[in-house]
């Protein structure tokens, strides 16, 4: 058996670079953490001072530790052979010690600023209404079983039923039980589907008696499916009657158990920001409170021959000083990666700036890639996760990446209409064109459709109308009607 070597070219991400990436894709709000981290891992890396302090040349921090730094240090005054590294080790504790303090007291503050915000979730809500009944025990456990069991939505989607064998409680007390859990407010909680939960909300309205609770009570099915005419036929009211009935039913809470605030609300912090300015939109980061690391010169000291160092000293300070360096380099990087991909996005989304969402223009990663001279999944890393704050609102920069409609062909010259439309601006058209309708006589989606192809001449199928009118939440025509 004869063995041969033959030479192959693989590409490998250095761990450097894999590094380097990864930052590029952590939010403003990430990077704010992972430099304290750092900060307090690497001792070579510090906070510049918040007095106007000039930050270091990038240049500088480029430099290879390991090439002509012993002849920049070996001018060094000769009192840096007589450092105090006992004291200086402790100085650089209690400068971390300060950056914890720091954070804690950011952390107070912002429990500060929670306080008096419910973090109440919809189960200890019922719960604690529930220890106010006078119940006995077993009845008290039953309910809190119950409770525990509700969806988010504050309704029981898991049959009685296998609740009741799964507790070995017997079925007719799970069901009293839940009579009770059903009196707890918001009202409709504890229902078993939605027709017993609008029922339960009619109940507590006095309302049992109206026709609205009957069409649920005993035209569950039609009323569902707003099949009018179906109605009419098997009770005895005028159309308006009906009409008022359903409209009714349309106002009552079909998720009550969402009224219960069951998480805090987590505020969106934009990074990065555009402003009209002079006629123009101006690009910048939003990072102004992050803060702002370098290179410590502190240790070079360590480097040099001279000093009373030994060489495992200097190793571990040319270790830890590469990784300063490529951390900061990595920082910069990031920031001048993430500015050149929204400008990009700026430039062409003018139209979007200007005049909303009707100029908005179709655009895939692999475009602003080609125009900004980057690879395509560099791009998608600096826009997964961030968003900008424009003259429009906040949006994630993965909105501006959108499908694309081409115009309808002329029949008369056989030529494309210049232009396309993003899926973005296809589906608020088609809002808008079911915001206008007759509710009487709502539009179907070929009808939808006909009127995006003669009037806005978009090259659209039925079943797409269909697609687009789903994902917006909107139902069919004969659910949209109104008497």
């Amino acid at each position: 058996m004869e063995f041969q070597l033959q030479p192959q070219t693989r590409q490998q991400f250095s761990p450097q670079l894999m590094y380097s990436l990864k930052l590029l894709q952590y939010t403003t709000l990430e990077l704010e953490q992972e430099i304290k981290e750092k900060i307090e891992e690497n001792p070579l890396l510090e906070l510049e001072e918040e007095t106007g302090e000039a930050r270091e040349d990038p240049d500088a921090t480029r430099e290879d530790p390991d090439a002509a730094r012993e002849e920049e240090l070996g001018d060094m005054p000769s009192n840096r052979d007589s450092i105090d590294w006992d004291a200086y080790i402790q100085d650089g504790m209690h400068n971390q010690m300060d950056a914890r303090e720091e954070t804690e007291k950011r952390e107070d503050q912002h429990i500060l600023e929670r306080e008096g915000k419910s973090d109440t979730t919809l189960t200890e809500y019922l719960l604690e209404q529930l220890r106010l009944l006078d119940l006995t025990t077993r009845d008290r456990e039953i309910g809190e079983y119950l409770i525990g069991n509700l969806n988010d939505s504050g309704l029981l989607d898991v049959p009685l039923l296998d609740l009741a064998l799964e507790s070995s409680v017997p079925f007719d007390d799970a069901e009293r039980v839940l009579k009770v859990v059903q009196t707890l407010e918001p009202t409709g909680v504890g229902a078993r589907d939605l027709r017993e939960c609008l029922m339960l909300q009619l109940e507590a309205l006095n309302s049992r008696d109206s026709l609205a609770y009957r069409l649920i009570s005993e035209h569950w099915r039609d009323v569902k499916l707003r099949r009018i005419a179906s109605i009419r036929k098997k009770i005895r009211a005028s159309e308006q009657e009906i009409g008022n009935a359903l409209n009714m039913i349309a106002g009552l809470n079909p998720h009550p158990g969402l009224a219960v605030s069951d998480s805090s609300v987590i505020a969106i912090h934009p990074d990065l920001i555009v402003e009209k300015v002079d006629g123009e939109y101006i690009v910048y980061l939003n990072d102004r409170n992050l803060p702002r690391v370098r290179v410590s010169h502190a240790y070079q000291a360590i480097l040099n021959r001279n000093a009373q160092s030994s060489e495992e000293d200097r190793s571990y300070v040319r270790r830890k000083l590469t990784e300063a360096n490529h951390f900061v380099n990595s920082i910069e990087q990031r920031r001048s990666t993430l500015l050149k991909v929204t400008n990009c996005i700026v430039r062409t989304q003018r139209e979007f700036l200007d005049a909303g969402l009707s100029g908005l223009k179709p655009m895939i990663l692999q475009e602003v890639a080609a125009e900004v001279g980057l690879h395509v999944t560099t791009v998608s890393r600096a826009t997964q996760g961030k968003y900008v704050q424009t003259p429009r609102g906040i949006f994630a920069l993965r909105f501006f990446f959108d499908g694309r409609l081409k115009k309808k062909t002329d029949e008369e010259t056989g030529e494309v209409a210049a232009g396309q439309l993003a899926t973005k601006t296809v589906k608020d058209r088609i809002a808008r064109i079911i915001e206008e309708e007759d509710a009487r006589a709502p539009l179907s989606d070929q009808a939808i459709e006909e009127i995006l192809r003669t009037k806005e001449g978009v090259q659209i199928k039925r079943r797409t109308v269909a697609k687009y009118r789903e994902n917006l939440g909107i139902p069919i025509a004969r659910m949209r009607r109104r008497i």
